[in-house]
Formats: C-alpha cells, sequence, structure tokens
C-alpha cells in the first residue's frame, strides 16, 4: 500500500522534455550520453517517442546538465547563469512585501543575467501578464529557456505565498512544439500557439498578496529545486484536478466509479462529463494517466516484479497491464524495465 501511495503522488515527464535538453548539450558542444547516463536515463528511451521518465530521473538531468554546463539555465541563452544565481535570486525576493514586487525583482534579476530573453509584468485593472520576449526574433525561438523562465517565475511566486497562482490562460509566440500537450498541466488548459508574444496572463487580485515566505524556508525551497520549479505543479481549481486528488491516495481497485464521483463532486453525472469535456478530459484518461505515472515509477524498483506490480494497478491478468503499458509509453513493462535500469537495448523482454 505505501509503494502505491507514493508512486501515485510522483508524476512522470515526456522523454521530448529529455531531448530538449540534450540539444542544448549538443549545442554547446557537450555529448549528453554520459550526462543522460549519470542521470540513470538510457539513451535507448530516446527511441520511444511516447516514452516518459520518473520526475527523479528528469530532475537528475537537469542538475548533471546545470553542472556541466556551469548554467543554471541549461545552454537557453548567449549568455551563462552561473551556479549560485537562483539562490542569489531568491534571497533577494524573499524580502519583498507583496507579490507584484517580488515577481519585478524576479524579472529584473533575469533581464540582468540573460541577454536573449526579456520578462516583463504588466497591470491593467482587468488582467496581469507575464510576457516573454525575445531580443533576437529572427533566430528560432528558444522553447526550452521561455518554458524555464516562465516556470521558474510562476513556481517561484507561488512559494512565496504559498498558494497556487491560477494561470488564467497562456499564449505562445512559437508553433505547438511536440510536447505541446503537456502544456495544459505545466500552465493552464486554455492554449494558443504561434501568437506575436509569449504571454501568461492572471488575475490582477493575486499579486496583491503579501509574501509570507522567508529565509527559514528558503534551505527547503533550493534544496528541491530544481524539480519543484519545472516538474512539478501544484493542482489547480480545474475538476480534473478535484478527481485527481480524490484518486491519488487510493489503490486502482478501490477507486470509484464516475456516477460516484460525481456525487461527491455535488454534481449530476451529465454535468461533470460535459465539465470535463470542457476541459480536453475525460475520467478514463485521467485514471489512464495517473495509472501510467504508477506504474513507471513502480518498475524503477527493481525488487518489484511486473505481476506484481500489474495487480496493484488494479489489472486483473498481467497481459491486460502489458498491452495497457504499451499503449502509454511504446513499449511492454518488461522492455521498459530494463532500459531504465541497465540501459541494455539488447536485453529487453528477458
Amino acid at each position: 500500500m505505501h509503494a502505491i501511495r507514493s508512486a501515485t503522488e510522483k508524476g512522470t515527464v515526456s522523454i521530448l522534455f529529455v531531448e530538449a535538453v540534450l540539444d542544448s548539450l549538443r549545442e554547446k558542444g557537450v555529448d549528453g550520453r554520459p550526462v543522460l547516463e549519470r542521470s540513470g536515463i538510457s539513451p535507448a528511451l530516446l527511441s520511444l517517442p511516447e516514452a516518459r521518465v520518473t520526475a527523479a530521473h528528469y530532475t537528475a538531468l537537469l542538475r548533471e546538465t546545470a553542472k556541466v554546463l556551469d548554467d543554471e539555465f541549461f545552454g537557453q541563452d548567449s549568455r551563462r547563469m552561473k551556479i549560485g544565481s537562483f539562490s542569489m535570486l531568491c534571497h533577494s525576493v524573499v524580502h519583498c512585501r507583496r507579490l507584484d514586487q517580488a515577481v519585478r525583482r524576479t524579472l529584473d534579476f533575469f533581464n540582468l543575467l540573460l541577454d536573449d530573453l526579456h520578462g516583463a509584468l504588466e497591470v491593467s485593472d482587468t488582467a496581469v501578464r507575464l510576457v516573454v520576449t525575445e531580443r533576437h526574433p529572427e533566430r528560432p525561438a528558444r522553447i526550452l529557456g521561455q518554458e524555464a523562465l516562465l516556470m521558474f517565475t510562476h513556481k517561484l511566486a507561488c512559494w512565496l505565498v504559498n498558494r497556487r497562482i491560477p494561470i488564467r490562460e497562456a499564449a505562445f509566440r512559437f508553433p505547438e512544439p511536440a510536447q505541446g500537450r503537456e502544456y495544459a498541466l505545466m500552465f493552464c488548459p486554455a492554449l494558443r500557439f504561434g501568437q506575436p508574444k509569449t504571454v501568461l496572463t492572471f488575475d490582477p487580485g493575486m499579486f496583491l498578496l503579501p509574501v509570507v515566505r522567508g529565509e527559514g524556508g528558503l534551505k527547503e525551497f533550493l534544496r528541491q529545486a530544481p524539480e519543484n520549479l519545472l516538474v512539478q505543479y501544484k493542482d489547480s481549481q480545474s475538476q480534473a484536478a478535484r478527481i485527481q486528488r480524490r484518486l491519488r491516495p487510493l489503490p486502482p481497485a478501490d477507486w470509484p466509479s464516475l456516477e460516484v464521483m460525481a456525487g461527491e463532486l455535488n454534481c449530476s453525472l451529465s454535468t461533470l462529463r460535459r465539465r470535463l469535456e470542457a476541459e480536453g478530459q475525460s475520467y478514463q484518461l485521467i485514471k489512464d494517466r495517473l495509472r501510467r505515472d504508477m506504474a513507471i515509477n513502480l518498475l524503477a524498483d527493481p525488487e518489484r516484479s511486473i505481476t506484481g506490480i500489474a495487480l496493484e494497478l488494479g489489472f486483473a491478468e498481467p497481459s491486460a497491464f502489458h498491452r495497457a503499458f504499451k499503449k502509454w509509453t511504446g513499449a511492454r513493462p518488461g522492455e521498459y524495465r530494463p532500459v531504465l535500469f541497465s540501459g541494455v537495448v539488447g536485453g529487453a523482454g528477458r
């Protein structure tokens, strides 16, 4: 039971984000394969477009990349953001009294350190907009860099006020990238691509909140970085997020039916279906994603058998688990597991 509960609390990351980090290393003339393997990720996963890695493995990759490049912006700018820069930023903003002041100081800091990207806060009576522009728009868009700048700023802001700051809508200057399907979880469901500017839009009242964090909790916050900035996300108040919160503590065999879930959410079955459809979700899709992430995290334990994992995840037959896992990741569990640990492609399916 403890393993199941632990697995439900850990998300996974698309292999497409891993490839983006490797592209950055290659641009800097660094062989990404040793960095990948030191992070516990086998290069064999790169051949599986639907593959995902554990949050811990992706975090290790980011840390290795920052260490190799001495760059906490992962090679996404012409100028390095040397290791220790983000810590200095955090020590500065915890002394701000209000969130709008803290976010402006955060953006001033990034604008001072980075040459290629520029962040600004535009405030009106109806909205606050976090705008990212490129100083060299004629060059290909630095998608990983824009993702990092937006998420660094947003997640730090959430931590400073000790609550999630909902994003009303998100617009991006670049066309939808291959990993764009992940953006609904990273930012919000209201997404637009190919726009004139990259902009996150918020309700203005959120930026009047007081900064409640201080130096006392900063050490732990920095210890968890960059996972708490680029991997983890806090749930919104969407129907899908509320359902995820309800399911996470339970073993899959105890997950309620959609009818029971509608009753718990104080709405009719048809209303819940309609709300989920409006969010681009379904109850089955939510359950499948949770099971997928649980499976990947449980497979990271070499002491657990695949048959046992299948049963724990609520599959009556291991063969059903194999089919589902192949649909989720493009590989069977027996192929995926050796890739995670030994990196020996030929060992798959033993």
